[in-house]
């Protein structure tokens, strides 16, 4: 789409209360994991890193891709996550020239802890719906994350 056909959709484009709403969340969670970095004292990288190692352990040359950088400066991220006590390294179980990063329990809290006050508040809104209101307003989101993640694929 040009530029021109781009102001013209945009001139015509009627935005809903929904997706005025939806602007507003993006914007606001945009704001989340700066602040929970800076409560937390890390950088927003190593949050990233922090965040990836709750759901599991990773390897170095996951972290890079993950955040976009080379494996030395992920190897790095790993060493301020140790030094923090957040992570601990671990021989790979089925490689032994490598190893994971393993979230420790202070990681796992230093995370939580600060997202817990977030999590409250949209457990209520979400006990708030019936179950077909949530049907549709996860069909929304879907096809939100859906438009969101268009725009970062590779060209």
């Amino acid at each position: 789409m040009s530029s021109a056909g781009a102001s013209g959709f945009v001139d015509r484009w009627q935005q809903t209360d929904a997706l005025l709403a939806l602007r507003a969340a993006v914007r606001a969670a945009g704001r989340v994991r700066p602040a929970v970095a800076r409560r937390a004292g890390l950088g927003e990288s190593e949050l990233i890193a922090l965040e990836r190692l709750v759901d599991g352990p990773a390897g170095p040359a996951e972290l890079a891709r993950l955040l976009g950088v080379s494996t030395a400066a992920a190897t790095g991220l790993g060493d301020r996550l140790e030094e923090h006590g957040h992570a601990e390294r671990r021989p790979h179980p089925s490689d032994r020239r490598r190893v994971e990063l393993h979230v420790t329990d202070s990681g796992r809290e230093e995370v939580l802890g600060h997202l817990m006050p977030m999590f409250a508040v949209l457990a209520e809104l979400d006990a708030g719906f019936s179950d077909d209101e949530r049907a549709v307003v996860a069909r929304y989101l879907d096809g939100a994350r859906a438009a969101f993640e268009r725009m970062v694929e590779p060209d």
